[in-house]
């Protein structure tokens, strides 16, 4: 069971001229597929007069990549072949190709824009995420500080409390922490220490 995950420690942006073409690969860090459509609209919108805004991503297992009218297979993949190479997940590249007027030809295009993609994954740096699942507990209120101290144990982050007749409590448990303390609860539930697990 995959427990965390390795993510860029930063955004990143690195240029070089090969060949009078400047490549530019600009790294950012996205949770999600929506997060990643926002960073290559701003791209897009920062390089208009670009000739060519080619991308990958790795995101939440999920491998995506486009030439944007490259050759096929010269841009996408080897920008997605360094994010591979490199184990980074969460993670898009948008590589911009302003042309210089010299054709590269396949296997240069696909040295440039694995290489560019390349540095700046060097550059981003890495850190790791540890995976959770969230949980939800309905309890009264002689329980908290027990399942205050349950969830301590269990590595729970982010508790938010609601307050009513009952009290709810929600929390991101780390997954390999996960099955325990759904059976911790079963228990309580049973000794009616706790009124429902949702």
């Amino acid at each position: 069971m995959k427990t965390f995950l390795l993510i860029p420690e930063k955004s990143v942006t690195y240029e070089e001229k090969i060949k009078r073409s400047v490549f530019i690969a600009s790294l950012e860090p996205c949770s999600d597929e929506n997060e990643a459509r926002n960073f290559l609209a701003r791209i897009i919108s920062q390089h208009r007069d670009a000739t060519h805004n080619c991308r990958a991503y790795i995101i939440d297992g999920v491998e995506y990549s486009s030439d944007d009218g490259e050759p096929s297979g010269t841009a996408g993949k080897p920008i997605l072949n360094a994010i591979k190479k490199s184990g980074l997940e969460n993670v898009m590249i948008v590589v911009t190709r302003y042309f210089g007027g010299v054709k590269l030809g396949t296997r240069g295009l696909i040295d440039a824009y694995g290489g560019v993609s390349e540095k700046a994954l060097e550059m981003a740096g890495r850190v790791e995420k540890i995976l959770t699942k969230p949980i939800k507990i309905s309890l009264e209120y002689n329980s908290m500080g027990m399942i205050t101290k349950i969830l301590d144990a269990h590595g729970a982050k982010n508790l938010q409390w609601e307050y009513g007749a009952d009290v709810n409590v929600r929390a991101d448990v780390p997954v390999n922490f996960f099955e325990n303390l759904v059976n911790e609860c079963e228990e309580l539930k049973a000794r009616k220490l706790i009124k429902e697990r949702i």
